[in-house]
């Protein structure tokens, strides 16, 4: 490994060009990047003088296929996009952790003891905590580290910083402390338990994995414990077509009851069967006793378990188009998931509203900028925040213009699917 100097130095001579590009962006943006990382290191933690430094990187996430099917227990298909948690760690030769985000107070974590602690429920320190704790609960030996880091996963916008930001400190982690040994999936793994059991918010496996294992992963929820994971290969540019994540300019907040309520009437259809979950349940099962069913749970509570069966079909059939290079057919199959969001799961827009119903305007803003072509749907949980759209690269410029024209500046975000996931740049 090279000193921060050092980096600088072959930042600057363009010798991590090649390193760096799998991240995702162009040479000259990737060079900025870091050397802003490398900088801000250096203006938190001094130039650490002959002590090795590394960057490090962990891409946000979006989710493709399977909306709202991972919390009872079926398919999703999810990537990995070029934006990123970077970093720039090294060793302090402490018993304590310091990871200053950029904007953000400075964390340090006192390595003393690993058990989560209520103070820092929902804090960034209980994600450090949590993350090296699961790396010595593995049998490695964590010590203190500096580390700066900056974002631009988009905040609030389904891409998923928080897993991001997880992924991030276990590469760090691993690298400086595990001698590489812990794969992309087990990284995945603390993770979530970093999040769940640290942070104190439950989820699920999507996110933290996309971001882990990167560029596109099939990810089958049966036995959450032991996730099957399948990577799928995807070349978005290659294909003609760009990711555009649009924000229809909606709040999340006071919508917890709208995005509870979905969890909740699909394991009423279950326990009608006596199941936990509708992965449990058949959904011949459900169809055989739909009058009972309507009547016990309720239309909407019935829809919703419906729109599950078809969404995590469709998950996995997406992943196979895209491994047989069937781009049509995905761009089909996305088309149908945008739908049943529409018509069964009815994540669109909140009960009763009706004067404000921003997903939906950006939703018809998308389909007609797109004019019949490419593929737009909402993204991850509905209800407000953003939704997905494929569009074609010879219409990308027009599409974009169209969107801001009608939803406002800056709201219509161009990426890519970044074919690595949680990665370490040195020399």
């Amino acid at each position: 490994m090279a000193t921060v100097s050092e980096m600088k130095t072959a930042l600057a001579e363009g010798a991590l060009d090649e390193k760096l590009a799998p991240l995702g962006r162009a040479a000259d943006q990737a060079r900025e990047r870091a050397q802003a990382v490398l900088d801000g290191f250096v203006q938190t933690f001094g130039d650490a003088g002959a002590a090795p430094a590394a960057l490090y990187s962990a891409p946000g996430r979006t989710e493709i296929g399977g909306n709202h099917t991972d919390h009872q227990h079926g398919h999703v298909l999810a990537a990995a996009v070029n934006l990123d948690f970077m970093a720039c760690a090294i060793p302090n030769g402490t018993g304590v952790i310091r990871f200053q985000s950029e904007g953000w107070p400075m964390v340090e974590v006192s390595l003393d003891g690993m058990e989560p602690r209520e103070d820092e429920k929902e804090t960034t320190a209980s994600l450090v905590r949590g993350m090296a704790a699961e790396a010595a609960s593995r049998g490695y030996r964590v010590g203190g580290f500096d580390a700066y880091a900056t974002s631009d996963v988009l905040p609030g916008s389904g891409l998923s910083s928080s897993a991001a930001c997880e992924v991030l400190i276990g590469v760090i982690v691993n690298h400086l402390f595990c001698g590489g040994q812990l794969d992309a999936p087990t990284i995945a793994r603390m993770a979530q338990v970093a999040e769940n059991v640290y942070f104190g918010k439950p989820s699920g496996l999507m996110d933290q994995m996309a971001s882990s294992v990167g560029s596109a992963v099939s990810i089958d929820f049966e036995d959450p414990a032991n996730s099957v994971i399948r990577p799928v290969k995807v070349d978005l540019e290659a294909e003609g077509y760009a990711l555009c994540i649009i924000d229809s300019g909606a709040s999340h907040a006071d919508l917890t009851a709208e995005y509870a309520a979905i969890p909740e009437e699909m394991k009423a259809v279950a326990a009608y069967f006596g199941k936990n979950v509708l992965r449990e349940v058949s959904e011949e099962e459900v169809m055989a006793q739909l009058p009972a069913l309507r009547a016990a749970a309720g239309d909407r509570a019935v829809l919703r378990a419906l729109h599950f069966y078809a969404d995590d079909r469709r998950a996995v059939e997406e992943a196979d188009a895209l491994e047989r290079g069937d781009f049509d057919a995905f761009l089909a199959l996305v088309r149908e998931s945008g739908i049943s969001s529409w018509t069964m799961l009815q994540n669109i827009a909140p009960a009763g509203a009706v004067r404000e119903q921003a997903v939906a305007v950006a939703l018809a803003v998308a389909e007609r900028a797109l004019g019949g072509r490419g593929a737009v749907r909402v993204h991850g949980g509905g209800f407000a925040g953003t939704i997905q759209a494929f569009v074609p690269l010879d219409m990308l410029s027009a599409f974009r213009g169209q969107v801001e024209a009608a939803l406002g500046e800056n709201r219509c975000h161009v990426l890519s699917i970044r074919p690595v996931g949680g990665a370490v740049i040195a020399l």
